[in-house]
């Protein structure tokens, strides 16, 4: 056997990473990155197959996507299909995959402990979770099985995973302009698939799909088209030897890599035309597409990035600052799309304000006047050393990311032609200026290469045709003469002609010049922050980075008044404020931005939130600038309508998000004791004026209290200076701590059932969705939150397993501990098709099945459970930003338990099972006469309930007779309306017993009309498929039937429970229940405060 080729072990990395890489190379030509991290919690694995849906075949759309869900279900090895998800969960890991057009990515995540989480070899010697994961992992490219018990299900998820995104105008407008593209391109094609490409229309054509699939594999995936990234605590060595004999057994079938050279997404006729779309959600943009050229080898110049520097600037000179004053516009980006190797597009896309929709040729026009800018003044070599500079601080400071990000990110950066030892930096770094490659970039950015198009929900409002496969409404046309010759004017003028507004932007003062960083040796990391002032008006939390070393700081502030979030109308002035003050920032806070340093405000339930991110350099500056803003807003008329139109624009798109987005919303609002929800903050927008702005955001900053945190590379004066810069600045008045705002949750009884039902407001979305919410207690009984969080450790897999996988109720499910405020509870969110009240049925189902697994798991998997979630619990924060965001969660939840997870952890050792056992029969049993439940049931427009409207039961039987009387005789059978009448006398139409109408037409067809049984059986198999659609129609809900799904075993049945009682009046509701304690601290706060002299 050859031996394993050592590529380098050299890769340029950033400054402070401590990691040891290693490039191999397997005899089979699988090439492998190894990564030895000495202190991740987390190891984790990705491969990154050269294949995608580029490579679908065109009678089969979505074939790339079906194998990727496909290959997770059983091996040959091992043939159990969640063998694998089941040895992850057990190992605190999870695994996910995903198709794009020329590559398909894998990637797990599991413990890399080989002390808490470990397998023991038959020689005795421990070895870690990862050895375990990878063997399994790496049987799906050795000897995946494609069970066929489990194909129809795996379609049907894929059928789901498209239903979920049809909706989205994401997904929408990008197959839009796929559709709408070269059809010789692999780009035109639909990448998802449903069931009817990929099973109803292969079978029709007598095509044995799951040869296909597998057909497929064996045509594409080859160990040369493979990337493998491994990341674990074993040394190199160690990981070298494990993948050389997990991964030998890929086959190496010597495939090129897939190439469209010479073919652009746009053919000629494409160009030079524009699209006009409606999307779903009330959006208005501008896109301009250019094709442009494949940047993959040009990885040292990277030209494209000047480019879109300059015109996707926002400061002063730019196309964003002419087009915002003008009160056309509110955002721009830029930049390239690579679709695969051989042709790439570049994009401009521009978000219009209403006015701006009015005058888009008057925008394209000073886009390409800025363009011939750009082309007009050489190439400035102080503009890409700017860059590079920026680019080269931002690689040396880069800190860890998870585990299997970095895994999943690495496999496919490792696809691309970079020097090996470039893996890390190749796509970060600029490494020269080119001024010949960017003249030649540029070349594609002309007034003769592009399309046009414009989104939006009102202009033009003729559109006369609909996308294929998400039905998105638009209508095409050739960019009319007129505006082709002003661009081509635009593109040819000059200094003299051209808009004297328009400029190169300036130099970058926001370039951070002190990196210093002071690293001391500290034995053990401090868990919580010091309290270095707290008086009346001020309390203010600091930490001293002692873990990572780098650069950068965050600074939160709460500036807290509840008059904020008092009522609707107050919490949307506190966004309106905080929205205008953003809108007068934009040019300012650009610069920052590209030098690493961001803000961020917003309004919130006890006030408003100022958070600064990035190099610590010049935080205080840009700090000072947002409080000024703030403090000294000038509410100008025209920008406060611009904004309040994007503001109310944003209120209404809430409702045509995902339903599973929207009802956690809604839970939280009815276990809430003060909250407000979307509807009511849209009410109120409209009858907010300038003048209600002006008039109240001096009374909100008039008297506060701030509580402050300054985590990084911040010492204690630094944070003191900043607790006065946000005093001196503001100069509130105190506010006393009795007007705090306390914060509670509503308490369910033991014994209550309680349903809230809600209609969705997107009339055109047929999705379903259910939150069901059991109560259990208040979230600081320390014995009760462990109880719980192990209950969403044993469910995890096992919920999703039946749920999703065997029973097929949707894509989107999830398990789980749910926190509150102060409660806590467990639940369940599917989001479905089948109807919410069958979804509650199956959930209780669930839970009363999963009763009697938990009694019968053995001793071994309960201890490997708890483990699995003490390791999760234990995990350290991967970066700066984490460990920030984990200590400000502790001080705004006002429990200041900053080791909350180290007691988590404690509680859950001595966990038994017999405990555990008792706490779901009390709080979660379906049966329990304790168990407290709420329900919020989201139902589909679309849905038969909402479709029935006032149609009586004799009319939708009337109608269904009707309806069924024309597909057969289209099927060639003589109707007799009387006779099929009669054989329905018996049959619950309304109820939806589809399988009692199936008979009645079979008896009809056999016994009445004559037909043959093989031919009727033709017939009913039909009709089958038919019905689905056509009793929801009619607004009829079809019967569910558990009674297994394709080859599952038979679905668990059922317990009876105790009727549900409807929420009809939310006020009615919240006014009978008792609400929690407020949250108070467990820890003194002297316990905090800062002893110390000095860092």
């Amino acid at each position: 056997m050859a031996p394993i080729e050592r590529v380098t072990d050299k890769l340029e990395a950033p400054l402070l990473d401590d990691r040891k890489y290693r490039v191999i190379k397997l005899p089979n030509q699988l090439e492998a990155l190894l990564v030895h991290d000495p202190d991740t919690d987390k190891a984790s694995a990705s491969v990154n197959v050269n294949v995608g849906s580029f490579s679908d075949a065109d009678d089969m759309p979505g074939m790339a996507h079906a194998v990727e869900h496909l290959l997770f279900m059983g091996t040959e090895k091992y043939p159990k299909e969640n063998a694998y998800n089941q040895y992850l969960t057990a190992h605190s890991g999870y695994s996910n995959a995903y198709t794009a057009a020329t590559e398909t990515n894998y990637y797990f995540e599991v413990a890399a402990s080989a002390e808490a989480e470990s397998e023991t070899s038959t020689n005795g010697v421990s070895i870690s979770p990862l050895h375990g994961a990878l063997d399994r992992f790496a049987q799906f490219f050795i000897s995946p099985l494609f069970l066929s018990s489990t194909l129809d299900r795996e379609l049907k998820a894929v059928d789901s995973e498209n239903k979920k995104n049809l909706q989205s105008d994401q997904w929408r407008l990008t197959q839009l302009n796929k559709s709408l593209s070269n059809q010789k391109h692999p780009y035109h094609h639909f990448s998802t698939g449903n069931l009817q490409t990929l099973r109803d229309e292969p079978k029709k054509r007598g095509v044995d799909v799951r040869k296909e699939f597998i057909l497929f594999h064996d045509k594409n995936y080859s160990a040369n088209r493979m990337k493998l990234v491994v990341l674990g605590k074993e040394s190199l060595d160690e990981l070298e030897t494990w993948v050389g004999y997990l991964f030998a057994g890929v086959h190496n079938k010597n495939l090129p890599q897939k190439r469209w050279d010479g073919l652009q997404p746009y053919s000629k006729e494409d160009l030079l035309t524009q699209i006009f779309a409606k999307p779903v959600m009330d959006q208005r943009y501008l896109e301009i597409s250019f094709p442009y050229q494949d940047e993959d080898d040009m990885y040292e110049t990277q030209p494209s990035r000047y480019i879109s520097h300059l015109i996707g600037h926002e400061g002063p000179g730019s196309i964003l600052s002419y087009v915002k004053a003008k009160g056309w516009a509110n955002a721009l980006s830029s930049g390239p799309s690579r679709i695969c190797p051989g042709s790439a597009l570049f994009t401009i896309h521009i978000k219009l304000t209403e006015d701006g929709l009015k005058v888009y040729q008057e925008v394209v026009k000073v886009v390409f006047q800025y363009i011939s800018l750009i082309k007009e003044i050489p190439p400035q070599k102080w503009i890409v050393e700017e860059m590079m500079g920026l680019a080269e601080v931002e690689f040396k400071f880069q800190e860890k990311s998870p585990a299997s990000d970095f895994t999943s990110s690495m496999s496919s950066v490792m696809q691309k032609p970079y020097p090996r030892e470039w893996l890390l930096s190749g796509s970060d770094l600029i490494r020269r200026f080119d001024a010949q490659a960017i003249t030649t970039a540029l070349k594609y950015i002309r007034g003769d290469n592009y399309r046009l198009t414009i989104v939006s929900q009102q202009f033009p409002g003729d559109w006369d045709k609909k996308e294929k496969w998400y039905g998105t409404e638009y209508r095409t046309q050739p960019i009319a003469p007129d505006l082709v010759a002003a661009v081509k004017r635009a593109e040819e003028s000059t200094a003299k002609d051209r808009l004297p507004d328009l400029h190169l932007p300036h130099r970058n003062e926001f370039i951070p010049s002190n990196l210093n960083v002071e690293k001391k040796d500290v034995e053990e990391p401090l868990k919580a922050p010091k309290l270095i002032r707290n008086d009346e008006t001020v309390r203010t939390w600091w930490k001293k980075d002692d873990r990572f070393w780098v650069p950068k700081g965050n600074i939160f502030l709460t500036l807290r008044n509840p008059l904020g979030a008092a009522t609707p109308a107050n919490y949307v002035k506190s966004t309106m404020f905080c929205s205008l003050v953003k809108d007068a920032l934009v040019e300012y806070s650009y610069d920052a931005e590209l030098a690493g340093l961001e803000y961020e405000l917003k309004g919130y339930y006890i006030g408003l939130g100022v958070d600064i991110s990035g190099y610590n350099d010049k935080m205080a500056v840009i700090l000072e600038k947002v409080l000024v803003s703030m403090r000294d807003l000038e509410v100008k008329l025209d920008r406060f309508k611009i904004v309040r139109e994007r503001v109310l624009r944003g209120f209404r798109n809430w409702d045509f998000q995902q339903p599973f987005k929207q009802v956690g919303d809604f839970t939280q609002w009815l276990g809430s004791d003060k909250g407000w929800i979307n509807e009511q903050f849209l009410t109120e927008l409209t009858h907010i004026t300038a003048e209600d702005v002006k008039a109240f955001y001096p009374q909100l900053l008039q008297q506060l209290h701030v509580e402050i945190l300054c985590h990084g590379n911040i010492y204690k004066e630094d944070a003191l200076r900043i607790s006065n810069l946000v005093e001196s600045t503001l100069k509130p008045r105190a506010l006393p701590q009795a007007q705090w705002q306390v914060t509670r949750n509503l308490l369910l009884p033991p014994g209550c059932d309680y349903t809230y039902q809600r209609t969705l407001g997107d009339p055109a979305n047929i999705n379903h969705c259910i939150e069901y919410y059991v109560f259990v207690g208040r979230n600081d009984n320390r014995l009760l939150r462990a109880k719980l969080i192990l209950l969403g450790q044993l469910t995890d897999e096992a919920g999703f397993d039946q749920l999703r996988t065997k029973e097929q109720l949707g894509y989107i499910v999830f398990t789980g501990a749910k926190m509150q405020a102060t409660t806590m509870g467990y639940r369940v969110i599917i989001q479905s098709e089948r109807p919410t009240d069958y979804l509650e049925e199956r959930i209780n189902a669930f839970l009363a099945s999963f009763a009697k697994s938990l009694k019968n798991m053995p001793q071994e998997e309960f201890e490997s459970h708890k483990k699995s979630l003490i390791n999760k619990r234990l995990e350290r924060t991967k970066n700066l930003d984490e460990e920030s965001t984990q200590l400000w969660s502790h001080i705004s939840n006002e429990y200041l338990d900053f080791q909350q997870r180290e007691h988590d952890a404690a509680y859950l050792k001595p966990l038994t099972k017999a405990e555990l056992i008792d706490f779901f029969d009390h709080y979660i049993h379906p049966t329990s006469p304790f168990r407290a439940k709420l329900s919020i049931h989201m139902i589909a427009q679309s849905s038969p309930k909402a479709m029935a409207g006032s149609m009586s039961p004799a009319e939708q039987t009337e109608k269904l007779l009707a309806m069924l009387g024309k597909l057969l005789t289209a099927t060639g059978v003589d109707v007799d309306t009387e006779r099929l009448s009669q054989r329905f006398k018996a049959v619950d139409v309304v109820g939806g017993d589809q399988e009692g109408i199936m008979e009645a037409i079979y008896l009809y067809l056999t016994e009445d009309a004559e037909v043959p049984e093989e031919e009727a059986s033709g017939v009913i198999e039909q009709g089958e498929e038919l019905l689905g659609t056509i009793l929801p129609s009619l607004g009829i809900e079809v019967k569910q039937v558990a009674d297994g799904v394709d080859g599952a075993d038979a679905l668990p049945e059922a317990p009876p429970v105790k009727e549900t009682t409807l929420v009809e009046n939310v006020r009615d509701y919240k006014t009978g229940l008792q609400v929690s304690a407020g949250r108070r601290p467990i820890t003194d706060l002297s316990e905090f405060e800062e002893t110390e002299p000095k860092l």
